[in-house]
């Protein structure tokens, strides 16, 4: 998670473990005095790269850095697990925990399905709680978060099966829960803008709901080395490159499933027919080039697309948005997209 490499000279092909203190590389002048100070004051707890700690120790941690404690209030939140019919495609049957925001209870509300970030092998409900609550707030649609089954324990693809069926679920018995069927979007941050995609892939695939618009905020929509911003963007902040080229490991079965589009969507054969997408990167995010690439092949494949990018944001921003004035902006956008949808 370091914030720069005191030394900026370092071989950003380096992907041994361990962690970097704060510098005073160059590029620091670059990046948003506000994000600069949130960041450092989480790098102040002295914390390795997520690729350095232990997955359970990870996972601690990054719940309890991100879960937030300035969220507004939501007029109704609701927690419950739906469930997920073997969707691992084994034996047994297992329960997908939701969390649902209804700004308005007693009216029917758009839907839109909420993956974590957390390279598949991270995040929770509570990670992500301070985005959705925000999101349900400025959107006024109903949110609802999907706590999916993590990596290494369940790898490629458990915790896409989860999130398919979890939308599956909202479109065909949401009602309940006061979601309009027909008004369906997906989101989701990092490895979530990851399973936001496979989702609409998979629901193009296989005939599935209706996804009127994909929301990918900093989205891993590849599974190799060969982008420039992971080279560049090598020490983060706040993500490595050690720690993406760790979450292709430990989510992957193999290495066939980096070719998987459904593990890797920039991989797909087609874009056509895609839902309208709003796909959000940041300048100093190694996944950067990634999501840019992303939403290049949805734009050529005649996919309606606007790309927020955010020069100087950090990976992760939008958790931000309590101290971070250009990281509630762009949250607010995210939200408009949202909102005047339809």
């Amino acid at each position: 998670m370091a914030l720069f490499d005191g030394d900026s000279r370092r071989d950003p092909e380096d992907d041994s473990n361990g962690s970097s203190a704060i510098g005073v590389a160059d590029r620091a002048a670059d990046l948003d005095p506000q994000a600069h100070a949130a960041v450092a004051e989480v790098e102040r707890l002295g914390l390795p790269e997520w690729s350095a700690l232990g997955v359970e120790s990870a996972r601690r941690v990054e719940d309890e850095v991100f879960s937030a404690g300035d969220a507004p209030e939501v007029a109704r939140v609701t927690n419950f697990a739906i469930s997920g019919e073997g969707g691992d495609r084994a034996a047994s049957t297992h329960e997908i925990p939701l969390r649902v925001y209804h700004p308005e209870p007693g009216e029917t509300r758009p839907a839109v399905a909420f993956f974590h970030g957390g390279l598949w092998a991270m995040g929770t409900l509570d990670s992500i709680d301070g985005v959705c609550r925000r999101l349900a707030v400025r959107s006024g649609r109903v949110v609802v978060s999907v706590d999916y089954r993590l990596a290494p324990e369940h790898p490629f693809p458990a915790g896409l099966d989860d999130c398919v069926r979890a939308v599956e679920w909202v479109a065909e018995r949401g009602a309940p829960i006061g979601t309009d069927s027909d008004r369906l979007a997906v989101a989701g941050t990092s490895a979530g803008g990851n399973l936001a995609a496979a989702v609409s892939l998979h629901a193009r695939e296989f005939d599935g709901p209706t996804i009127e618009r994909q929301v990918l905020l900093y989205p891993m929509t590849d599974c190799s080395a060969d982008h420039d911003s992971l080279r560049e963007n090598a020490d983060g902040p706040l993500l490595t490159r050690r720690d993406v080229l760790w979450a292709h490991d430990t989510y992957l079965r193999n290495p066939v499933d980096r070719y998987n589009p459904f593990a890797a969507p920039l991989r797909a054969d087609s874009h056509a027919d895609l839902p309208p997408a709003h796909v959000v990167t940041a300048g100093f995010d190694p996944l950067r080039d990634e999501g840019a690439a992303y939403a290049s092949v949805l734009d050529a494949a005649g996919v309606d697309v606007v790309h927020d990018h955010e020069a100087a944001m950090p990976h992760g921003f939008l958790s931000l948005a309590a101290d971070v004035d250009a990281a509630d902006a762009a949250l607010d956008r995210v939200a408009d997209a949202l909102e005047n949808e339809g």
